[in-house]
């Protein structure tokens, strides 16, 4: 039956009417009669086809009962069939004389008012959409882009400045061009036997190395590798993969840098990528508690922690380390699943007593208990305390919360892991069981430009004397590469049996490539312009250069002790978009801005250069 034919959208121009928002009385006799018929047909079919209770019912209704009685379909079960299909029958003369009093006020309204309801009906389903967290791209909120400032810098003033800045900038082609070469679509780069090298972290999604360089790369003015970048991307970029990969590296590498890529240019194939692979992720807080799952498969959504934590439990640093990219998440995507999971973690952490303060590395997801007493400003825990403070920076100063737990916290650090070594260098030692280990690791030292980028919202005046901290620590990781013969920060340094910011364990004599001293003197000098911090980065330069760089790009080495480096063969993601980022911005003269004003970046291991403009 041509139904289509008799709604009113199809009246069309030629046709006369008394009125043109209105249908005469004949137009309305003949659409009652024709529904009439229908109802009529159907009724007839009730009664004359075979088993048409449970045929109509189940195509139009889907009714459970009749469902179940097909399934069953014994002969001692055909009383109760006879009443439900009583029942059945009752409820369609029921939908149908309801759709006829609807078709009746459908007829009486105007075709505008018609037209309006169907929007209402579309604008409510597409909100239920949201809100259930949809995954078509095409429904994703409209979000008016405008480029933070600060995405570049101008040329130095100073020739050699200038010419320093080129050199980190030829640092990054040689370190982007030979993985282009080598190890194109592979997560890393071996750059001594000159080929792909992917780690476990990422299970079988590829292109780390792309992904984290894609802010550095536009930061640079690279704008041709960028575009390179992208496109590989949008073609290449799959998460749709059986594996099973580390929740916060895939968080921190790849969701951040397709955020961070993001904001930096606007294109939309970084958000939509940011927000598929987010939803991938969600799974892993599928505990107990909330608290989310370390390891995390991508295909059946099954997770599990690492088996060598403190009895199955999650980690510090890396359930602490998800609250910026999810709340950015939640922001462009329209779902506030995303935000809701890591303000759970909060809630989690609020109702556990702290040892003197302080949080311990390890948390069991199934009963919501720490595990083993360990502390550490380093490895296991450094982030956690860092996206605190961002959180309170990133909501522009109004997560009250984030800025007391970020504070409290700096001040249990400074009560009971800061010490002062007899030599006068300050550091933060780790916190086992209530006993002190006097080793402060590579990673720790992220904690100098914490401190400083904390100071001025800090309380009770306390900004002079964080900026002292932060300075001392920057002294104290600067003394860690000094200290060495090639110039270079072992993984972790000691202070006792006479020693003083040396390593003394073969086991934390490597050094990979890592940012968080580089990151301490960029704050350092945007925070206070004195030149020692220039000087510092520039040392480190010359060292990367001198016993890093190889013919095919920037490897590890495994003694910073030795006369000669032994290469470990890995030119790690984050030294193109850490190391060398955190290079570049110590020597930007100043923001292409005239406000004055603290410009906060939307990752903290991706742009994540705040500088006071002066």
């Amino acid at each position: 039956m041509p139904v289509a034919t008799l709604l009113p959208f199809t009246a069309t121009p030629s046709r006369k009417s008394s009125s043109p928002t209105s249908f005469r009385l004949t137009e309305k006799f003949i659409l009652l009669l024709v529904f009439s018929a229908f109802i009529t047909l159907c009724f007839g079919a009730i009664f004359f086809l075979p088993d048409s209770s449970k045929l109509l019912s189940g195509v139009f209704f889907h009714s459970s009962a009749v469902e179940t009685n097909t399934r069953k379909g014994t002969d001692s079960d055909s009383n109760i069939a006879v009443g439900t299909d009583e029942k059945i029958l009752a409820k369609i003369r029921k939908d149908h004389e309801k759709a006829l009093v609807e078709a009746k006020d459908t007829l009486q309204k105007r075709p505008d008012e018609i037209k309006q309801d169907i929007q209402n009906e579309k604008d409510k389903v597409f909100k239920e959409d949201l809100s259930k967290g949809g995954k078509d791209d095409d429904n994703l909120p409209v979000i008016e882009y405008v480029q933070p400032p600060g995405a570049t810098g101008h040329e130095p003033s100073d020739p050699e400045t200038k010419e320093r800045r080129e050199k980190i900038k030829e640092m990054m082609k040689f370190a982007w061009d030979s993985y282009k070469r080598y190890a194109w679509g592979s997560n890393e780069l071996r750059p001594v036997s000159m080929q792909g090298h992917s780690s476990n972290l990422f299970g079988s999604i590829k292109g780390a190395t792309i992904v984290d360089a894609l802010d550095t790369l536009y930061v640079m003015e690279m704008y041709e590798d960028f575009e390179m970048a992208t496109e590989w991307v949008e073609k290449n970029l799959d998460f749709n993969v059986n594996a099973e990969v580390s929740v916060f590296e895939v968080n921190i590498r790849f969701v951040g840098g397709l955020l961070s890529a993001y904001y930096l240019s606007g294109k939309e194939v970084f958000r939509k990528k940011a927000i598929q692979l987010g939803e991938k992720l969600l799974p892993a807080f599928k505990t107990p508690t909330g608290i989310p799952w370390a390891l995390l498969n991508l295909k059946s959504g099954i997770g599990r922690n690492w088996p060598w934590a403190s009895g199955g439990s999650s980690i510090l640093a890396e359930y602490g380390t998800l609250h910026l990219e999810f709340m950015h998440l939640s922001k462009l995507s329209g779902n506030p699943a995303f935000a809701e999971k890591v303000m759970n973690i909060r809630k989690v952490l609020n109702r556990l007593d702290k040892p003197q303060g302080l949080y311990p590395n390890y948390l069991n997801p199934n009963s919501g208990q720490w595990g083993q007493h360990h502390v550490s400003v380093g490895g296991l825990g450094d982030s956690f305390y860092e996206y605190l403070l961002k959180a309170w920076l990133m909501s522009d100063k109004t997560d009250e919360e984030g800025k007391k737990l970020y504070y409290d916290a700096l001040q249990a650090i400074e009560t009971s892991l800061m010490r002062k070594s007899s030599g006068g260098l300050t550091y933060i030692a780790e916190w086992k069981g209530g006993l002190l280990e006097h080793k402060m690791g590579h990673l720790t030292c992220f904690a100098g430009g914490m401190i400083a980028l904390g100071a001025d919202g800090a309380p009770e005046d306390k900004t002079g004397h964080q900026m002292e901290q932060a300075a001392e620590i920057a002294r104290t990781c600067h003394e860690s590469y000094a200290r060495t013969t090639l110039k270079l920060g072992p993984e972790g340094f000691r202070f006792d049996g006479g020693v003083e910011a040396i390593a003394t364990r073969q086991n934390e004599k490597y050094f990979i490539l890592r940012p968080e001293v580089i990151e301490t003197y960029m704050y350092m000098w945007r925070f206070t312009h004195d030149p020692k911090y220039r000087e510092w980065g520039w040392e480190a330069v010359q060292a990367l250069e001198k016993h890093c760089r190889v013919e095919g790009g920037y490897s590890g080495v495994r003694d910073v002790y030795a006369s000669s480096p032994n290469h470990d063969d890995v030119q790690q993601s984050f030294y193109l978009a850490e190391t060398l980022n955190f290079l570049t911005f110590s020597l930007f003269e100043h923001f292409k801005t005239d406000q004055k004003q603290n410009v906060f970046p939307p990752m903290s291991t991706h742009f994540t250069s705040v500088c006071a403009v002066p």
